[in-house]
């Protein structure tokens, strides 16, 4: 052991604490990034030489610079962000939706139904009003007009999902490429043993925490352990990586598997999600996906999309909910209009053209038609009813096929005694015919010596004569068509609020006032059914409307605490302390000038040395 040795010593150790300044500057740098890692160095005595008997330390060696870091916080913490990036995502669609329906005492459809039915009010004091008539239109275009204007904004704000659903998953895939690419860089530089890529593993976390932001994925890293002699958190120190989303393979190591979104298939352009193996097969994702942004999307857009269903719309979802209950609403508020206004006698009835075959059955092809009667009444010129038939409805009634039930033409048009008085001449079969042609159009026609006589309905039921639409106040199916007849808009005279054509009836009027009170059933695409008033039935859809919106708010506060919690613990961990640093760089900076002082030692004994041997 010589002088020289001794020189090598001060040397290492000046290294050492140049590498641990330069380490800890590092780290101060990066103080405001939230997605560093701080970073420390590890020394270890060099190897000792032994001499006879005699073991005597060589310097300092640097180990390695290490990141700071705990994988099991940091999968709290990517837990956590996806939750909290579904609420706050879930939370700002639903309040916009909600504001979309404010329905304060003097706005909203709330209101348009009320004034709808007080311009019927006014108009049951005098039937034949003409003033009151146009009030009346004026008020129910309104009414029609913004419930068209609310399904119109729930679509489009369903449109915009749909959108955002494609770009979601675009970004999935960028992100996803970047990080197996990366994975191949820290593959490569980590080959040698004890090279650690720590700003690269540093950039594939904050990637990992952006795609736990747009969808909940599972992470598998091959080696997670813990080395008490730098730090007691498990951290992740091998270079296999996987991750699965919805259970399929995204990232494996350097390869990556784009997810596919697809909407070639359907009219509606829905996209669907779907992973895609290497020979093509698509396997379906979207009923599937969970968390964050996409899971946030899906749940509210719809995830069960199917072409031949619902013109290619979702079957679920929140969205989809509301805009199917606001059909509903609208559909019962057209049948049940057209169920009274078909009571008004007129001269001939006809429906529009229906999606309906003569030998389909009336209740497959529409779920409102119920089991039960409707009459249809005569009056001559006088208002005086001349004659009177009751039409029964099961559910294998028909337009005009009589295989497993009277069909409505048979009943209507066969030639009976409905007045029971033994004349078969003055029955309703006697002065008008009904016919349902090709093209799906039903229509009661006067015969040809029939003069004067007005036909109307009387449903006790079935909804017939308002889902038909044989004489309609109301056009439409559902939010989207619903409107005031044509007609009517053009000239309200034309429109009666009495049933039969006498001054001073005004049973039409009266009976759509009394309708607003009534029990109604109100029935969905699926087939269910609950019972409600107009008013009560839409009052229950806007408060479903705000409680949803307030729940979603709740849930972000109370995630939003847990993850500023679970980032506490994670920056506490990882995260660079200031304070810290400055004192460490004051210990490395004196541990620098303490090397240097071995060094001078040093040069000042080999002086010496060189002086005796002059």
């Amino acid at each position: 052991m010589g002088i020289f040795s001794t020189l090598n010593t001060g040397t290492s150790a000046l290294n050492a604490a140049q590498v641990a300044v330069a380490t800890t500057s590092q780290n101060i740098a990066n103080v405001d990034n939230p997605y560093y890692t701080r970073q420390r160095v590890t020394l270890s005595a060099s190897d000792a030489l032994n001499t006879k008997g005699v073991s005597i330390g060589t310097g300092v060696s640097i180990t390695s610079i290490v990141r700071i870091h705990d994988e099991f916080v940091f999968s709290k913490l990517r837990t956590s962000s996806t939750s909290l990036a579904y609420d706050s995502y879930s939370k700002q669609v639903l309040e916009e939706v909600a504001q979309k329906f404010p329905d304060l005492d003097d706005s909203g459809i709330s209101q348009n139904v009320a004034d709808y039915f007080a311009a019927w009010n006014d108009l049951s004091t005098n039937a034949s009003e003409g003033s009151q008539k146009i009030a009346l239109v004026q008020l129910a275009s309104t009414l029609t007009s913004n419930i068209q204007s609310s399904k119109e904004s729930l679509r489009s704000l369903q449109d915009t999902l749909n959108e955002q659903l494609k770009t979601s998953v675009d970004e999935i895939n960028s992100i996803g490429q970047q990080m197996a690419d990366l994975n191949k860089q820290i593959n490569l530089i980590e080959s040698e043993e004890g090279n650690y890529a720590n700003d690269l593993r540093d950039q594939r976390d904050e990637l990992e925490l952006t795609l736990s932001n747009l969808v909940g994925v599972t992470v598998s890293k091959g080696k997670v352990n813990s080395d008490t002699t730098v730090d007691a958190n498990m951290t992740d120190s091998g270079t296999d990586y996987y991750i699965n989303i919805a259970g399929s393979s995204f990232v494996d190591g350097s390869t990556f598997h784009p997810i596919v979104i697809d909407n070639t298939s359907n009219t509606s352009n829905f996209y669907s999600v779907y992973s895609e193996s290497q020979d093509g097969t698509r396997y379906d994702l979207t009923e599937l996906l969970s968390g964050g942004k996409v899971g946030a999307t899906l749940d509210l857009r719809g995830r069960i999309v199917d072409a031949s269903q619902n013109d290619g719309y979702p079957l679920d979802g929140t969205i989809q909910g509301y805009i199917d209950n606001l059909d509903t609403f609208a559909q019962t508020l057209i049948t049940e209009t057209n169920n009274i206004y078909a009571q008004s006698a007129q001269e001939g009835m006809q429906s529009p053209v229906l999606d309906l075959k003569a030998n389909t059955a009336l209740q497959n092809a529409y779920n409102n038609i119920q089991n039960g009667t409707f009459d249809l009444i005569v009056y001559n010129s006088e208002g005086e009813e001349v004659a009177r038939k009751s039409v029964s409805i099961n559910s294998a009634t028909t337009m005009g096929d009589d295989t497993f039930s009277e069909s409505i033409l048979t009943q209507i048009n066969t030639n009976s005694d409905d007045n029971g008085d033994n004349n078969g001449l003055n029955d309703l079969d006697d002065y008008f015919t009904a016919t349902f042609l090709d093209d799906g159009t039903f229509s009661l026609t006067p015969k040809g010596y029939n003069t004067g006589y007005t036909i109307a309905f009387e449903d006790k039921g079935t909804n017939f004569p308002g889902v038909i639409g044989v004489s309609q106040f109301l056009t439409g199916t559902n939010a989207s068509d619903i409107s005031v007849a044509t007609q009517y808009k053009k000239d309200p005279s034309l429109m009666q609020g009495y049933s039969a054509p006498v001054d001073g009836n005004n049973k039409v009027a009266n009976a759509m006032v009394q309708m607003q009170y009534s029990t109604l059933g109100f029935y969905s695409k699926t087939g269910s059914s609950v019972q409600d008033t107009i008013e009560g039935f839409y009052s229950s859809l806007t408060t479903k409307i705000g409680s949803d919106a307030s729940t979603a708010n709740s849930n972000y506060d109370t995630n939003d605490a847990l993850y500023s919690s679970v980032y506490t613990q994670y920056q506490s961990v990882s995260g660079v302390n200031k304070d810290e640093e400055l004192a460490n760089l004051i210990q490395y900076q004196s541990s620098y000038s303490a090397a240097a002082k071995i060094i001078t030692t040093i040069d000042q004994m080999l002086e010496t040395l060189l002086g005796i041997k002059s």
